[in-house]
């Protein structure tokens, strides 16, 4: 389904057949679907004035706004690759992905002018660029030069051609760009509307940042739905809140930190959340507490947990509604991450790449319409990550007799204590059960007894004094105690992405520089 629609000629379908209805809501302003096809098909008009040709690099540097929603289908329509840049790296990290990608024009926000004026000056010589608003700046055209534009026809563009590149990791050696297939991410986002996350008409809730896979799966999914995207710029607690209530959202994309940060939020009402019906969660765990807390505040709501990654379009599994309750929350299925999609196929595997019997754990391997075309400008790395015609995920999981998933960790991210493996997010599990706790990290680092050791990073809730003891007393109830931490620390903020995910790999560099982690 879907394998043979481009991005832009499976949403216009939609469109066409809701012309009057909001497309979009940002800050108190709307966009009906005939005016944002409108003014996608005059910017692609701009873009290809300016010599944007088939498969050529359209980089945005944005936060959330009303007009990224319409870049979201305005570069396409002009054939164009679409390539957002993080909003929140650094001008170093930022000009990798450019001097990678070499994209013929570059879209810039205001608000982000200043704070990049390094990037853009070093960079001038290369791609067109053009400020997302009127001012007259040297150098750079604006908003309403591709605006003047006549709208033209869709390119075309469809099946296995590049949709867009989107960059992930740079907080470590160098970040990956990985290319997805206008195929693989129309498939995947029908696939997981069908499923009930977006239904006709929906109002969802867009506030991860639209440079990061996962809201571009959400907005995607709402576009297909002929629903209405409510936009906000970042998330701030009382604003999201706000937000739900006065707009109406009937859907949202939140990860776990969002939620719990919603649930403590000074003077919460549950009554804001009454038209909410559907929220999809992933890209962290979601601790049981948190779960329950929300489930409790608002019994009326439908969770969708998905899991995925970028490689993968965003999504290979979805855990529905009846998963989350009755008998199966009983049975603990409500920690699996979900039953494959139907255009999604997976296998637990053993080191050399093999099956491993049901129950038992290995490394997650996809394929399917999803799967990313490579990664771009890597060969090598891209021949590494899908071989065997599998995408590699790295994370260690198992599948239960039904084919649920139950991810158990990062490879990279199990710890080797004393020769007993140690899989983080079971220790993260037990410690979340803690009342007292609002955060947690486990990371392992070196010790010169176990060659490595369970470290805790805990972020209490606010009145809660607590001690290491206290932590490990309650571990201990609920897991083996050589998977117990063996240190803890106690912090008032964990460094988050801005997708919401704990930055381990800040928690663990002061404690590995230094050393060589090979562990037996």
């Amino acid at each position: 389904m879907g394998e043979n629609l481009g991005y832009v000629s499976a949403i216009r379908s939609v469109a066409t057949s809701c012309p009057d209805r909001q497309a979009l809501r940002y800050e108190g302003r709307s966009l009906s679907w005939d005016d944002l096809c409108d003014r996608a098909a005059r910017i692609a008009a701009g873009l290809r004035a300016l010599g944007v040709h088939d498969g050529d690099r359209v980089a945005i540097l944005s936060a959330n706004s009303d007009l990224y929603m319409i870049l979201y289908l305005a570069v396409p329509w002009a054939g164009g690759v679409l390539t957002p840049l993080n909003a929140r790296w650094s001008v170093a990290e930022n000009a990798f992905a450019i001097d990678d990608c070499q994209p013929a024009v570059i879209l810039v926000s205001a608000g982000l002018l200043d704070s990049n004026a390094d990037l853009f000056a070093s960079r001038k010589a290369g791609p067109k660029w053009v400020a997302l608003d009127d001012v007259s700046r040297e150098g750079w055209l604006t908003l309403s030069f591709l605006l003047a534009h006549e709208p033209i026809d869709d390119s075309g563009r469809a099946g296995n051609d590049l949709f867009g590149i989107f960059y992930t990791g740079g907080t470590t050696g160098r970040s990956k760009g990985v290319m997805v297939s206008h195929a693989g991410i129309i498939s995947n986002c029908m696939m997981m509307r069908d499923l009930g996350i977006c239904r006709v008409g929906c109002r969802m809730l867009i506030v991860a940042p639209l440079f990061h896979m996962a809201a571009a799966a959400a907005l995607t999914m709402t576009m297909l739905a002929g629903g209405t995207a409510v936009m906000v710029r970042v998330f701030d607690a009382a604003r999201v809140l706000e937000t739900i209530a006065g707009e109406s959202v009937t859907e949202a994309l939140l990860v776990p930190t969002m939620i719990q940060m919603l649930l403590d939020a000074p003077g919460f009402d549950a009554a804001n959340l009454s038209a909410l019906g559907v929220i999809m969660y992933g890209a962290s765990p979601m601790p049981e507490v948190t779960l329950d807390r929300i489930m409790t505040a608002a019994p009326h709501i439908d969770f969708f947990q998905a899991y995925g990654m970028t490689e993968l379009s965003c999504t290979a599994t979805v855990l529905t509604p009846e998963y989350h309750r009755g008998g199966h929350r009983e049975a603990g299925r409500h920690r699996g991450a979900g039953q494959a999609i139907p255009t999604a196929e997976l296998m637990i595997a053993d080191a050399d790449g093999g099956p491993v019997p049901a129950g038992e754990i290995g490394e997650i391997l996809v394929r399917g319409a999803g799967v990313m075309i490579g990664y771009w400008n890597q060969p090598e790395l891209t021949a590494d990550a899908l071989r065997g015609g599998w995408m590699h995920t790295g994370d260690c999981g198992r599948l239960d007799a039904q084919g649920i998933l139950y991810v158990v960790d990062r490879v990279k991210d199990m710890i080797v204590s004393g020769g007993e493996n140690v899989y983080s997010a079971e220790v993260e599990n037990a410690i979340a059960l803690h009342p007292g706790v609002a955060q947690c990290a486990v990371i392992g680092v070196p010790d010169p007894q176990w060659g490595e050791r369970v470290h805790a990073v805990v972020m209490p809730r606010p009145g809660n004094d607590m001690t290491a003891e206290t932590i490990a007393q309650h571990c201990r109830t609920l897991i083996a105690d050589y998977k117990c931490p063996r240190s803890v620390e106690f912090r008032s903020a964990l460094p988050l992405s801005p997708a919401g995910k704990i930055l381990k790999a800040e928690l663990r560099a002061p404690f590995w520089k230094g050393h060589a982690r090979n562990v037996a």
